[in-house]
């Protein structure tokens, strides 16, 4: 039944459920601890947590450079494991400390494991999808990462359901050694695979090269001053990320005042995240395709504006109509996020593919980092202003108004270059 789902292979069984266990374990590990981030997040002053985001972008971006040096120095054999089993370290030097330190030290303890949650979760999703480049082929890849990205998806759910159910009753805190060890059970099916699919050979000499990530984004902020499709891009991924932070920020205040003890915020968190996974899992399994081939890539990039507008709408209209808000929170941040995973984020990528080689790997690197980041960062000082933190539901409106224009340019421009590459093709070929 697997091998008709995802077209599978002779040989490819257990590389498959090995690397789909091991996304599992990863995904499964972080969403133990997101939730308990997010309580250290509220548990000072909410003026705070712009200095918050700011200290996880510099962290992120001074990071970076480092994680490519020791890609391009050690095998990945060596590399991949010692990589998790440091991460697990630092989750037992946190747990120890919150331990056996006074409950004052608490919150500046918690801000810096907010800020080294972000990092780890950057680099143990990149790991895993390098490894995962060097494990498989291209035109395997193409038949077995959406199953293996399932594996994750469900590690991410039961990471989720974990805290949901047992936060309040043993406290969140003692979730933190399970989620070492998680890691450490990832480790084994790096081994695994390596062991019996000789995989994690030295790096090729000069196939990353220190620097190289700075040019290459650079090299792509040139590609992107030259081209209004790739400009689009820049703004709808903005557009997106103000959006999300406006939010989170929605969500850190909704929840601090509807819950009193941490461990109840944290299984409130959680109960979020199982939901919009939940969500997720369902639409790509049953819906995504379906959607994108008899709608199209515009609806599909529509979809996000359209609804962050009439969620924001709610939380603005609610109070006065008397809605339960925290009800009307959760039901719009899980519709949400479930759907930027299932169908908004396939779809954004999908933009890439008529694209040049530069423009692919360059422009996207500039994108994903200081667009991105630089979005996070406007969003979080835009709410440290008291009049826009104030008025955050009406302000967001308008963002998606300007949002959902962006998104139907870029439908359209997607159109129009694909035909021509197209055109070029044929004639090419005649």
């Amino acid at each position: 039944m697997i091998a008709r789902l995802v077209l599978l292979r002779p040989g490819e069984g257990a590389p498959l459920l090995l690397s789909g266990g091991y996304f599992f374990l990863v995904l499964f590990s972080y969403y133990l601890l997101r939730p308990i981030r997010d309580t250290f997040g509220i548990r000072g002053d909410l003026k705070d947590l712009p200095l918050l985001w700011t200290g996880t972008s510099v962290a992120m971006l001074a990071a970076t450079p480092v994680f490519a040096l020791l890609v391009s120095r050690l095998p990945r054999r060596r590399f991949i494991p010692l990589t998790y089993r440091f991460f697990a370290l630092n989750i037992v030097l946190f747990y120890g400390a919150l331990m056996v330190l006074p409950d004052a030290a608490h919150t500046a303890l918690g801000y810096a494991f907010y800020i080294w949650l972000s990092v780890f979760n950057l680099f143990a999703i990149s790991v895993f999808w390098g490894y995962m480049a060097d494990l498989f082929r291209p035109e395997q890849g193409a038949r077995l990462f959406a199953a293996i990205a399932v594996g994750g998806t469900l590690g991410a759910m039961a990471g989720s359901l974990v805290p949901a159910l047992i936060a309040e009753r043993i406290g969140a805190l003692h979730l933190m050694p399970l989620s070492a060890l998680t890691l450490e059970l990832a480790v084994w099916c790096v081994l695994a695979l390596a062991s019996r699919f000789h995989v994690g050979a030295p790096a090729t000499p000069g196939s990353v090269i220190r620097g190289e990530p700075t040019r290459r984004v650079w090299s792509g902020f040139v590609l992107i001053a030259r081209s209004r499709y790739l400009q689009f891009l820049c703004l709808y991924m903005l557009l997106f990320t103000l959006t999300t932070t406006f939010l989170t920020f929605e969500q850190l205040r909704v929840v601090k005042s509807a819950f009193e003890s941490s461990d109840a915020r944290t299984a409130a968190f959680a109960r979020m995240d199982l939901a919009a996974n939940g969500l997720a899992l369902v639409t790509q399994l049953f819906i995504t395709g379906r959607f994108v081939r008899r709608l199209g890539i515009g609806a599909a990039l529509l979809l996000l504006p359209v609804l962050t507008l009439l969620g924001f709408m709610a939380l603005w209209i609610g109070p006065a109509l008397g809605w339960p808000m925290l009800g009307v929170f959760a039901a719009f941040y899980v519709s949400r996020r479930g759907l930027h995973f299932a169908v908004d984020r396939p779809a954004r990528e999908m933009l890439y593919t008529p694209l040049g080689p530069d423009e692919k790997y360059k422009s996207k690197s500039f994108i994903d980092t200081f667009v991105y980041r630089g979005g996070d960062l406007m969003g979080a000082w835009m709410q440290a202003i008291g009049a826009v933190a104030a008025n955050a539901a009406p302000i967001a409106m308008g963002i998606c108004a300007v949002w959902m224009s962006i998104a139907g340019g870029l439908a359209l421009t997607n159109r129009r270059i694909a035909a021509c590459r197209e055109g070029a093709g044929s004639a090419g070929s005649a």
